[in-house]
């Protein structure tokens, strides 16, 4: 059996941290099993969805690696959900309802009034043939419940959660096509994963009561329900579920100078009993995918913990990995220098430019303004060939008797204009001899 998932997002707004973990672990999955990853959108909702949306959705799985082997549009599958809500209203097992939404909701208070679960009591069925002509007769058109099967329990194997059960006696009916004859989410998600193929459908665990009436609607309809995997939510830094995490998405990542590596590498591991690595590739994070070590609680989300895995998944990548996206002009030399320093790859423009000069030289005291200038001599007077740093400071302390701060400082001053910085032993021969002279000269005066 080919392993199958598939993503469905509603093109209603960009994809956020939430929706890229989903995204991820279901793509994930269908690497390590050697399966298909599908891109379902779910874009039944005319009104509020936006092509826009779709062309971001896709740039942003793009962008983080998340290729997908196949797509379908829901909008463009109208016909077949017709052909099978007939099927299943020629089987009674969906109905038409007349109550408005003001009217469920006040049931829905009586029943909580006297102590009851607020679910649907199938009122729409006891009406007659002549109850329902004389409803729509006076202009009310009916929206449409899937009739639940009471005296079969539901039951699956959570890939995630366990054995899980449903008494179908205590969930109201749901509805699954509204008044004006548009789809909610419900019926055409289970026709689409027959029609598609899905065997796994990975989501958050706010959809496992979906799941429950899904389950008999995939038997209903005469197919075997996939698999299923319900994921633990994310909560935010704090420890509760935070509404940050719906604005933060691909868009703020790449504003914050996050690469997608370092996004994939959180999001994989994050809700596991797997340890966080500054992973530079995603084979080993795809091999050691494994649904059963997911814990059921929320998976908590730190952005500074991305910061920091972000700054040590750049330390730990190779100059092929980064070659194409660095400023003209540096090597692998000159990224071994820089990149143990940056916290984002943008930083390495910033000291490229402090290498190719000119630098600004703060205000120094006029002892430190002498030192610099015999600095200047001994570095013209040096054998550049290797190692000059280290041959200028020995140099110096010798001839000056410096040491520690005040002999390094000045230096580091004057030729980067910085107090901190990377390795000057690897970065003096970056900025050159004549240029590592010139600056220790002006230093001076």
């Amino acid at each position: 059996m080919t392993i199958i998932t598939r993503f469905a997002p509603s093109p209603t707004g960009m994809l956020h941290v939430g929706n890229i973990r989903t995204a991820l672990h279901n793509w994930m999955f269908a690497q390590k099993q050697g399966g298909k990853f599908l891109l379902r959108i779910d874009d039944t909702d005319g009104e509020r969805s936006k092509q826009e949306y779709v062309d971001g959705i896709k740039a942003d799985l793009t962008w983080l690696g998340l290729i997908w082997d196949g797509e379908e549009r829901q909008s463009a599958r109208f016909d077949l959900y017709e052909r099978r809500f007939e099927e299943l209203r020629g089987q009674g097992l969906v109905y038409p309802c007349y109550e408005t939404p003001d009217e469920l909701e006040l049931r829905r208070k009586v029943l909580q009034g006297r102590g009851l679960p607020p679910i649907y009591e199938r009122t729409a069925l006891d009406l007659s043939d002549e109850e329902r002509a004389a409803k729509e007769t006076a202009g009310l058109r009916p929206h449409w419940r899937f009739k639940l099967d009471h005296d079969t329990p539901i039951l699956w194997t959570d890939l995630v959660r366990g054995e899980v059960q449903f008494d179908a006696k205590t969930m109201s009916d749901p509805v699954i096509r509204r008044a004006d004859g548009s789809w909610l989410y419900m019926l055409p998600s289970v026709i689409d994963d027959i029609d598609m193929g899905i065997t796994h459908v990975v989501r958050g665990e706010d959809h496992v009561s979906n799941t429950a009436a899904q389950i008999q609607m995939f038997t209903a309809l005469g197919a075997q329900p996939p698999h299923f995997a319900h994921e633990a939510l994310l909560t935010g830094s704090e420890g509760k579920l935070s509404k940050r995490l719906g604005s933060l998405g691909v868009a703020h990542f790449r504003e914050e100078g996050i690469e997608p590596m370092a996004v994939k590498a959180l999001l994989a591991r994050i809700g596991t009993s797997d340890p966080v690595i500054p992973a530079t590739e995603i084979a080993p994070l795809i091999e050691g995918f494994d649904f059963s070590r997911f814990g059921r609680a929320p998976a908590r989300f730190d952005e500074a913990e991305l910061a920091t895995l972000n700054q040590k998944i750049l330390h730990h990548s190779d100059y092929a990995m980064v070659k194409d996206r660095l400023p003209a002009g540096i090597d692998a030399v000159a990224w071994a220098a820089i990149g143990p320093n940056i916290t984002k790859l943008a930083d390495v423009a910033d000291w490229w430019a402090v290498v190719k000069g000119p630098v600004a030289v703060p205000s120094l005291e006029a002892e430190d303004k002498a030192f610099l200038g015999q600095a200047a001599d001994a570095a013209a007077a040096m054998d550049w060939a290797s190692d000059p740093w280290h041959a200028l400071t020995n140099a110096l302390k010798q001839g000056t008797e410096r040491k520690g701060k005040a002999l390094f400082l000045p230096l580091r001053l004057a030729l980067t204009g910085m107090e901190h910085g990377p390795d000057m032993a690897a970065l003096l021969p970056l900025i050159g001899k004549d240029e590592a002279v010139q600056r220790l000269k002006a230093g001076s005066l």
